[in-house]
């Protein structure tokens, strides 16, 4: 293409078709040495010969080695210039920097819409150069039959000098010259599309072709001519265009001879449509493909003559129209939708929005939101952020940092939607946009961000804008739409409590949780702490594997009696996720299935008393539970329920404790470490809890007693959310206690038939068994007894 297009690089191997003799001299140049009278030293003569080793060819400048300079500035040391193996770093260039074959169409592209653009910057000065060239376009035409691919374009095309000087010269990049000459002359302006930077992406054509020829037609010269090269070759020729039929208006045309193993693929016309879709479809001059069409024609044919009819002579034949389908070729616009990000966000409909949101993710929904913004300043770009109307799928793209949701360009044109992290954190990895800037920090193939000061700054701002776009959402009055957000991505924003922690204050107004007081609607932190008492000094919550388990838990009772709100985490990840906030609003979240629970109100003396009445039951009934507890003490959460089982303060809650157990590659050696001591806490006003009471102080031997404190103690575990390690062994306890308690109460019989039994004199005897009731037999101190 045009100089300001060379930026790619392509295969080559040894030159075997340049005939070979000790001196042969070429002229073959490098970017490694200066060009021109004036770029060499003075002293060092510079030739370049060719070398066979190891039945390779090599490129040696005689000028390598310099004469050694005794000047006082440059002091005693040698000076030695680079040597440069022409064809290995060709090679090199080919297959070590690309890492898809696709990318040549790309890069191609790039390099028409370069020469394109430099056309209409010049022509702004010097409007003879548009002459009768016609629209400034880009044309692409696979041929499957011959196995090519043509790229024409209309734009500046190159000179016989300019052929040499970037096709011929490797890392030469003709934009790059051209920029630096603006740039000199203070004409740039403030808006540069042009893309080259590297004068490698031409060569890239080498990755699918065995053969390149490039016919070009500068306006500034009166002749055309062609550049060609194959890919076993460190040379190329250049030759003037003779043929008429070749004659080009202006601009550059580029014939691709695909290797057998690519024609398949990159001849197919189809295939072509997809890649300049995918990676050149915002460019900003139309982009033409060859393809295979079809129209409805209508046509006229003869009726059939009916059966014993004779046809008359002379008569004309009937005929009627049909239709059919007909096949044709034609050039079809490939890059219709236009780079919207471009556009002033004032001047956009949400119409218009949505449709391209549509067409450029394959979405047929409208999305929730979006935002539209430019940044300026140490780092310019442009962006479109949106948030879809449905949340993935699958599960595994909760925590896929690799969703391909964020398309980079440079300059309008696709670079990559393969990223690692750089741009957006995992656990905003659900929005979806694009991403424009012209001086990101590629790498040479232009497919890999470098990690660097720019891109932590970029990832900072999109990360802000995506926080905004979300906040507006909760604060709008149509309270549907979040509650729709809530429901597709809650999971991921309680992702980021956990690996976010630099932006937690933009996070936690974003949770919703349902609560004590609401178990209808999900509630925020700041209604929670509006909602708030005087006396209350923290977040109450408990998280539990479902929202009907919350509402019965016994850790509930005083807190509802005191009207305390307590948010309920029925989600596996909420637990984890408020650990890590750990306050808000100068509030800390408490955990209400763990020991030391302070509600504010408590009445001191009552609480001495209390404990003072049952300290000797406590140190009973751990003597009896042995190691199973770590202590028992009175409660100050319990109203209705005999007994709670709590946590530690610094081990796994219950509801913690299941979900590391159901873990699939789950440490099992870690659970009885990280389990923590439980806790049983009892009610003092509990009949059941007096009763044992009594018991300690008048029997602490009963067997009755001891059966009493083992089945409190495993209720206790279910009713606090914890998983029984014997359930069979629990199952009998609450049999016998349930046989203890309903035997013959309600005037059952037990029948038994008498044998008969004949003896030897052959007497009969009639045996009637006697009816004993369990009631009969209870004793007085009985604690089953009515």
């Amino acid at each position: 293409m045009a100089p300001a297009l060379s930026r790619s690089l392509y295969t080559t191997s040894p030159l075997t078709s340049l005939p070979f003799t000790p001196t042969t001299q070429s002229h073959l140049r490098t970017a490694f040495l200066p060009r021109g009278g004036g770029g060499l030293r003075t002293g060092v003569s510079c030739s370049w010969n060719l070398e066979k080793r190891c039945n390779r060819f090599a490129v040696k400048c005689d000028a390598a080695v310099a004469e050694k300079e005794t000047t006082a500035e440059e002091g005693s040391g040698e000076k030695f210039e680079y040597q440069a193996e022409v064809s290995r770093l060709l090679d090199l260039i080919v297959h070590s920097l690309y890492s898809h074959k696709e990318v040549f169409l790309r890069e191609l592209v790039s390099n028409a819409s370069d020469a394109l653009d430099k056309l209409r910057f010049l022509s702004v000065t010097e409007p003879a150069l548009l002459g009768d060239g016609g629209e400034l376009e880009i044309r692409i035409k696979p041929d499957p039959d011959n196995g090519t691919i043509t790229i024409t374009d209309s734009g500046i095309g190159m000179t016989k000098e300019e052929l040499i000087d970037c096709l011929g010269t490797i890392a030469q990049s003709g934009t790059s010259k051209f920029l630096k000459a603006l740039k000199e002359n203070k004409d740039l302006g403030a808006d540069n599309g042009l893309i080259g930077q590297f004068g490698v992406g031409f060569y890239s054509a080498f990755l699918v072709a065995e053969k390149v020829v490039v016919s070009t037609k500068s306006p500034k010269s009166d002749k055309q001519y062609v550049w060609e090269s194959v890919a076993d070759s460190s040379s190329y020729v250049i030759r003037e265009e003779t043929d008429p039929e070749n004659f080009l208006r202006r601009g550059t045309q580029i014939t691709l001879y695909l290797r057998e193993d690519d024609k398949y693929e990159f001849a197919e016309s189809t295939r072509i449509k997809n890649l300049v879709k995918n990676y050149s479809q915002f460019v900003g001059f139309p982009i033409y493909t060859w393809q295979e069409k079809s129209r409805t024609i209508e046509v006229e044919e003869e009726e059939p003559s009916k059966e014993g009819e004779e046809e008359k002579e002379g008569e004309p034949k009937k005929t009627k129209k049909t239709s059919k389908t007909e096949k044709y070729w034609d050039w079809e616009l490939a890059n219709e939708t236009k780079p919207l990000w471009m556009r002033n966000s004032k001047e956009v409909s949400k119409e218009e929005y949505n449709e391209f949101y549509k067409k450029a993710f394959n979405e047929f929904l409208d999305p929730l939101a979006h935002t539209h913004f430019t940044t300026e300043g140490e780092v310019e770009f442009r962006s479109i952020l949106y948030i879809p109307g449905m949340g993935p799928l699958n599960n595994e793209d909760v925590t896929n940092p690799k969703t391909k949701n964020i398309r980079l360009h440079v300059k309008r044109v696709f670079i990559s939607d393969d990223f690692d992290g750089e741009l957006f954190p995992r656990y905003l990895s659900f929005v979806k946009g694009v991403v424009d800037s012209n001086d990101l920090p590629l790498n040479v193939s232009r497919e890999i961000l470098q990690e660097s000061r720019i891109v932590r700054i970029m990832r900072k701002r999109l990360i802000r804008k995506t926080f905004d776009m979300i906040q507006e959402i909760s604060e709008s009055e149509n309270k549907e739409d979040y509650k729709k957000f809530w429901e597709n991505f809650g999971r991921f924003i309680k992702l980021g409590c956990i690996e976010d922690t630099g932006n937690h204050k933009r996070i936690t107004p974003l949770l919703r949780f349902y609560s004590s007081k609401n178990e209808e609607e999900l509630t925020s932190l700041d209604e929670y702490i509006e909602n708030m008492g005087e006396n209350q000094k923290a977040i109450y919550y408990l998280a539990t594997d479902s929202l009907k388990s919350a509402k019965s838990a016994p850790f509930l009772e005083k807190l509802l009696q005191k009207d305390i709100e307590v948010l309920y985490l029925v989600e596996p990840i909420d637990e984890v996720a408020i650990q890590n906030l750990q306050t808000y609003k100068e509030k800390k979240f408490v955990d209400i299935s763990k020991e030391d629970l302070e509600l504010g109100d408590e009445d001191e003396v009552k609480e001495r008393e209390a404990k003072q009445e049952f300290n000797l039951l406590c140190d009973w009934m751990k003597q009896q539970l042995g190691d199973k507890v770590a202590k028992v003490q009175v409660s100050n959460r319990l109203s209705s329920s005999p007994c709670v089982l709590v946590s530690g303060k610094f081990g796994w809650s219950a509801n913690m404790e299941r979900l590391m157990k159901a873990q699939a590659l789950g440490d099992t050696s870690s659970l009885e470490f990280m389990r923590g001591r439980r806790i049983l806490e009892i009610n003092p006003d509990h009949p059941i809890i007096k009763d044992l009471n009594a018991a300690c102080k008048n029997a602490p031997e009963s067997s009755e007693a001891t059966r009493v404190v083992d089945l409190l103690y495993d209720t206790a575990i279910i009713s606090s959310g914890f998983t029984p390690d014997s359930p069979a062994e629990l199952g009998n306890k609450i049999y016998e206690m349930m046989a203890m308690a309903v035997g013959g109460r309600w005037g059952r019989v037990e029948e038994e038939e008498g044998s008969s039994n004949v003896d030897e004199g052959g007497d009969e005897k009639d045996g009637e068994a006697e009816v004993v009731e369990p009631s009969e037999v209870r004793a007085e101190s009985d604690s089953w007894q009515d």
